[in-house]
């Protein structure tokens, strides 16, 4: 697989399927591994960092899962490559600096990522459309079990996995679940909602992970704790609290529509409305458009707009995916003049 295949392949976490797709956007797992009396990356030289990358990659060509996958090293890729996969969170913001001796495998249909030398050894992580961590657990849990048989990974007994942060070790479990949580944001619960969370020893994010802030009323839920519970109890305790969290969307969802039909009938029309018509537009100013239109289409007030079709837009509409459609760097103003273009093409031809 050629990077620039990734430009025609739905991302797992846009193909907008599986159970509650229409709050849950998407299901991650990732799990935190390092290899047994090798420096954490943060700590090596060139040398180790090498060596750890061959052993890492010599590993994952042995994983039955993985033989398909392909292994980018991001130092021989420029910076647009390294932004288009974090525009498609197969890796973090953190993995695409100081690239040397770092790489990045995937598999073809990008539901499988695994970033080596990034804060730990391996990070490697399992997406699925929609609610449906357990899914992605099984399909993560044969991975790790294969490349343990590969590799002599950082472990003991009464601590579990070693790792370069102290809140990884034990499991070294993130499960995290990315939500469409607009009728939340417009009915001003989102802050007692959030406070509830952080409360509960678990962290929200925005759209692209760490470090960075919720845009579109998307939010990335997941535990803070991998000590001490098991992998199947910290996904049961994500699933409880995500599951109370649908349900107020859902609430107050129908409650916008009981008491504000009309003013909600138009801020989703305005949003349709400028997105088919506006010849200059930026990166966040089309994610909260498209945020408001993919509200409308779910509650029924839009109805010939193919979701797939808003799924892409999210996507290609970023600055790395924009650069790479057109096959140049783009200035800033050339990719708000792009992006507007782009946009009118796909919702004015896709009904």
């Amino acid at each position: 697989m050629e990077l620039n295949d990734l430009l025609h392949h739905t991302s797992e976490w846009l193909k907008g399927t599986g159970p509650n797709s229409d709050i849950v956007i998407s299901s991650r797992i990732r799990l935190a591994r390092n290899i047994d009396k090798e420096r954490f990356p943060h700590w090596a030289d060139k040398a180790q960092g090498a060596l750890t990358l061959k052993l890492i990659k010599e590993g994952i060509s042995k994983v039955d899962h993985l033989k398909q996958a392909t292994i980018f090293d991001l130092g021989n890729i420029d910076s647009v490559d390294k932004q288009f996969l974090v525009e498609r969170h197969l890796m973090s913001l953190e993995h695409a600096q100081k690239t040397e001796n770092k790489a990045l495998a995937v598999d073809d249909e990008e539901i499988v990522s695994i970033m080596i030398n990034e804060e730990d050894h391996i990070r490697m992580q399992v997406m699925q459309s929609g609610f449906n961590l357990y899914e992605a657990w099984d399909i993560v849990n044969v991975i790790d079990d294969g490349l343990a048989r590969q590799l002599d990974l950082a472990f003991l007994p009464n601590w579990g996995y070693l790792t370069a942060c102290p809140t990884n070790v034990g499991t070294g479990m993130r499960g995290s679940v990315m939500l469409h949580l607009p009728a939340l944001v417009m009915s001003r619960s989102i802050d007692r909602v959030m406070a509830a969370i952080a409360k509960l020893s678990f962290t929200t994010r925005g759209l692209y992970g760490e470090g960075t802030q919720a845009m579109g009323n998307f939010f990335q839920i997941s535990n803070q704790i991998s000590l001490g519970p098991s992998e199947n109890e910290i996904i049961e305790s994500i699933n409880g609290l995500i599951r109370q969290i649908i349900e107020q969307e859902r609430q107050a969802r129908e409650t916008l529509i009981a008491r504000n039909s009309p003013l909600l009938d138009d801020r989703v029309n305005r949003s349709l409305g400028i997105l088919k018509n506006a010849r200059i537009i930026t990166s966040q100013e089309t994610i909260e458009l498209l945020s408001m239109v993919r509200l409308g289409s779910d509650l029924g007030i839009i109805k010939d707009i193919d979701r797939r079709v808003m799924n892409e837009l999210f996507i290609i509409t970023q600055p790395a995916h924009l650069q790479k459609l057109e096959g140049k760097k783009l200035s800033s103003e050339e990719r708000d003049l792009k992006r507007a273009e782009l946009i009118r093409e796909k919702l004015n031809i896709h009904p």
